[in-house]
């Protein structure tokens, strides 16, 4: 399997000046902001990285520049979070544990929309044992949070629904407090399930992270032929995974661009590709 190192390398991030978490933070930390999300293809995010060498840096932690995300995502038995997205309505949220694994670093995260369309995402530090559950601590900052976004959900009919995998880099241009995220090495498993949803190791997904008018970054991805693109890692993950749920455009826009098959596959396609 790829490691983050070898994704870091594959991107040249090595160009980019690095940035502590306190100085990303600080600048661009964004807990309200519009996101928008493109699958690029791994040369050109390379040279996407190339050209914001000089308003961008990288977070650097302690000479590693790339993080391990864990995401396990919760959801109705009726999968209310997916249909709420997929179905477009104005109140689409999402729950989530998030374990960022290098730094066994554990967080609780509810992300909902406000009137305008903007994400805002609220979180909870908990402790890292607590990764892919929902204890009473969690389940009260979860209520909390859907409350005040008049969303009709509670904790307690929540359970875990997937878990996605994947490695990131996160850019930062702390002048004008906007970010950019490119994920990698990313992959979809259903609890024990046997069946697994990877990106195209071909494509790297580049996320946007600012205002509400586009970034000098979003401009420059449009140079360079992207286009953004609704896709949600979740919503695809269960799109292609769970037998019966209604054909859509995610579906269509997953299967251009994501591998279904064993959890292994998806990893040594990636590693071969760069090792070619």
């Amino acid at each position: 399997m790829i490691s983050a190192a070898s994704f870091a390398t594959a991107l040249g991030l090595s160009q980019l000046p690095g940035a502590t978490l306190a100085e990303v933070d600080a600048a661009a930390a964004l807990q309200h902001r519009t996101d928008r999300k493109y699958l690029v293809p791994l040369d050109r995010t390379r040279r996407f990285v190339e050209q914001l060498a000089d308003s961008h840096q990288v977070l650097d932690l302690d000479g590693r520049r790339t993080t391990s995300y864990h995401s396990t995502y919760f959801d109705t038995p009726r999968l209310g979070a997916w249909r709420a997205h997929v179905q477009r309505r104005r109140r689409r949220w999402k729950v989530r544990t998030r374990l960022y694994a290098e730094d066994a670093l554990c967080r609780v995260e509810v992300k909902t929309k406000d009137g305008r369309g903007a994400t805002v995402k609220q979180a909870l530090t908990v402790p890292a044992a607590a990764y892919g559950q929902l204890d009473a601590q969690a389940a009260e900052f979860v209520d909390k949070v859907l409350a005040g976004a008049a969303i009709p959900v509670c904790a307690a009919e929540l359970s875990p629904a997937a878990e996605i995998r994947y490695v990131r880099a996160a850019l930062a241009d702390l002048q004008h407090g906007t970010r950019v995220t490119l994920d990698g090495v990313l992959t979809c498993h259903q609890g024990d399930g046997d069946r697994t949803v990877a990106l195209d190791p071909g494509h790297v997904l580049v996320e946007t992270k600012g205002g509400v008018g586009p970034a000098p970054a979003d401009r420059l991805l449009l140079r360079l032929g992207a286009r953004p693109v609704s896709l949600s890692k979740y919503i695809v993950g269960q799109a292609l995974l769970t037998p019966g749920l209604p054909d859509n455009d995610v579906r269509r826009l997953a299967r251009s661009h994501f591998l279904t098959g064993p959890h292994t596959a998806p990893a040594k396609l990636l590693e071969r590709d760069h090792a070619a």
